[in-house]
């Protein structure tokens, strides 16, 4: 049995993606690594899970030297699978990206990178999502990765609080530094835009904007992103509004 720890790392943005190998890249510093991803792009899944079919998990090509499971699940499938019935160990930390592209914000809520993140918290091990501030396919990580082995670092030295992750967002290009904030209080306005296909049936594309709703603040993860700083988020599960527990006690029901 080795004795370094076991690091599950997935993302929402497939098998392929070059966010998933740089991560693995990183990860290999640090211990013994396995990979299970999903075969196609997940991204907006969130913490969806597949109750409608049976669920396949097959290794594939090794990235990097590292087992690598191919699977037909969402990420949440493939924490599940990893902690239950696929690997002969338990993970010790999950990781999840690099994503293409920001999870800040209200992000999170649909991203499936943190998604998987938040369920390995739930697991009890030290879980963290990675995401770069850049769509482009052809995205530079090399900055990104210091950041990531940074963070990494100080989560293997301080562990976390249970059923506690990070969310963690990195600028396009060289950070400044790191900056320990809360999430910015936004949403995204959605605009569907009505096209028609070449059959002349009628379709809706999401499209919209994000809308900060506290563009004044300088303690938010928007804020550090547009600063150039690479942002660090704890996350938590427990969703209750403890501000509106108080008045619902003074409602008579």
């Amino acid at each position: 049995m080795s004795e370094k720890p076991l690091i599950l790392v997935t993302n929402d943005d497939g098998i392929h993606a070059r966010g998933l190998r740089e991560l693995v890249e990183v990860m290999h510093f640090f211990g013994d690594v396995v990979v299970i991803s999903s075969e196609v792009s997940m991204s907006g899944k969130s913490s969806a899970i597949t109750v409608d079919q049976p669920l396949r998990a097959v290794e594939v090509e090794k990235i990097n030297g590292v087992p690598t499971f191919k699977s037909n699940g969402t990420p949440v499938d493939s924490v599940k699978l990893s902690f239950n019935s696929l690997l002969e160990r338990t993970p010790d930390f999950v990781v999840s990206g690099i994503n293409h592209g920001a999870n800040s914000s209200i992000s999170i809520i649909y991203s499936g990178t943190m998604g998987a993140a938040i369920e390995g918290s739930l697991h009890g091990v030290p879980s963290v999502g990675f995401s770069l501030d850049d769509f482009s396919p052809d995205a530079d990580f090399a900055k990104a990765k210091i950041i990531v082995a940074k963070v990494f670092q100080s989560v293997v030295e301080n562990g976390l609080p249970p059923f506690t992750c990070l969310n963690v967002n990195i600028p396009k290009g060289k950070p400044k530094g790191i900056k320990v904030c809360r999430q910015t209080h936004g949403k995204w306005v959605e605009e569907f835009e009505k096209r028609t296909d070449p059959h002349g049936r009628e379709y809706h594309w999401l499209a919209g904007y994000f809308k900060n709703f506290e563009e004044d603040s300088t303690e938010t993860d928007i804020y550090a992103l547009q600063n150039n700083y690479a942002s660090v988020v704890p996350v938590t599960v427990d969703m209750t509004c403890y501000k509106t527990m108080e008045v619902l006690q003074n409602w008579k029901f």
